[in-house]
């Protein structure tokens, strides 16, 4: 979209659902580089639904993993190829669950600016020509500030009017299965459990140690 005397900050959140959530990122990541732009985050993680680990011998065991792949991205890229990133996007979808396009038409704005930093200059100048005192120089200080604050405030502008920001979401539709061979703890554990003997030679010490520690108790409250 192009107007005539018009200027627009345009951003884009697309939300979708792809066959494979870490083939869709890394399409996403090379045609935004390809555009000229950049990824700002990328958050890919699977969730998982659920974990159950099943014995298949005393030694070995199967761990069965169900989860969600998804991923959120931000990224940048030049606004004049705003339109070509959203159609390729678009081609590694499933199911397109929302798109939403912003222009936020920051005409005003930028002429606003442009009157402000002359209002500044101007009241530098008229700093400038006053005498020297603590005064002048707070005033400076806070000329000098109000004035690198408008500076910045023109610089996201100018950045936010040469790139455009997208923010992405990419799930996959249905669960995916991971088995991951693991060791049988259950077996591992029986087999190193103390055996009858000596948890009974521990508790015959441990219960002579302790009518010990009673007579002498005694001995102290005897008088």
């Amino acid at each position: 979209m192009s107007v005539k005397d018009k200027q627009f900050i345009k951003t884009a959140d697309v939300n979708m659902e792809v066959k494979d959530v870490y083939d869709a990122t890394i399409s996403i990541e090379k045609s935004v580089q390809e555009l000229g732009g950049f990824v700002t985050n990328s958050n890919l993680q699977s969730r998982v639904i659920s974990e159950d680990t099943y014995n298949t011998s005393d030694e070995n065991a199967m761990l069965v993993k169900k989860y969600q792949t998804e991923n959120t991205m931000q990224v940048r890229v030049p606004t004049s190829r705003l339109g070509e990133l959203l159609t390729l996007i678009n081609d590694k979808k499933l199911f397109l669950n929302s798109r939403i396009i912003n222009a936020e038409d920051v005409t005003s704005s930028i002429k606003y600016a442009e009157l402000e930093g002359k209002r500044i200059k101007k009241t530098g100048e008229n700093i400038s020509d006053l005498k020297t005192t603590k005064d002048k120089v707070k005033m400076s200080d806070e000329n000098m500030s109000e004035s690198n604050s408008q500076q910045l405030a023109n610089l996201n502008v100018t950045d936010n009017l040469k790139y455009s920001t997208v923010e992405i979401y990419i799930k996959e539709p249905k669960l995916r299965i991971a088995e991951i061979a693991v060791t049988n703890s259950t077996n591992i554990d029986n087999k190193y459990k103390s055996d009858f003997l000596y948890s009974a030679k521990n508790a015959f010490v441990e219960g002579y140690y302790l009518i010990q520690r009673l007579i002498i108790g005694l001995i102290v409250i005897w008088p």
